[in-house]
């Protein structure tokens, strides 16, 4: 679920045509997960993960050669009901103690039009990867008014079906297919601090 991201979509390539890629670090503070379910077909309750890391590399010259990796702490996770998270922590979905963390890394980027791509990724879920794709789409990069440092925001959309997982608990009154939605900061990283 990592999450994830993503972003590279950086679609304004003409801006920047002689850029040379570029990485950040996903901002904790500004990053988040949404899910969502169907219940009964009653309602669609959700809920958030909130412990996210990792860093996209934006070549903004050539977008689709941009990617993301991002790893998400599945026991950082928030519904504001605390038997519902305390169930969802456990064997029957999320199994925290055994895998306590979810993973996504790109590994496509495709641009399908202005401020928009499709990033295709593994993602990594109870020791299961599956590969997503990511409707994402750039909302903006610019040099941040309070930090004074380059930072970069999108906004993406997914579906998984948890049953691909082996989180079949439930399925009947809770829906196999969860949306994901996720919204993010990212911010560049100094020099000396990044990674190829």
């Amino acid at each position: 679920m990592k999450i994830f991201l993503c972003v590279l979509v950086f679609i304004c390539s003409a801006s920047q045509a002689n850029a040379e890629p570029e990485t950040f670090k996903f901002d904790p503070s500004h990053t988040q997960i949404v899910w969502s379910v169907d219940h009964f077909g009653f309602s669609h309750p959700a809920g958030k993960f909130v412990d996210i890391a990792g860093t996209v590399t934006l070549d903004e010259a050539k977008p689709a050669q941009s990617s993301v990796e991002v790893t998400i702490k599945t026991a950082a996770f928030i519904s504001g009901i605390d038997k519902l998270d305390e169930h969802m922590k456990g064997k029957d979905f999320l199994n925290v103690e055994k895998f306590p963390t979810a993973k996504f890394v790109s590994t496509k980027v495709k641009i399908t039009k202005d401020k928009r791509a499709e990033v295709t990724g593994d993602l990594t879920l109870l020791g299961v990867t599956k590969s997503v794709i990511l409707d994402v789409k750039l909302n903006k990069i610019a040099i941040h008014q309070y930090t004074q440092r380059k930072t970069v925001g999108f906004s993406a959309k997914t579906s998984i079906k948890r049953s691909d997982f082996g989180m079949t608990f439930g399925i009947g009154a809770v829906s196999d297919e969860v949306k994901l939605s996720i919204e993010s900061e990212a911010v560049l990283e100094e020099p000396e601090k990044a990674t190829k």
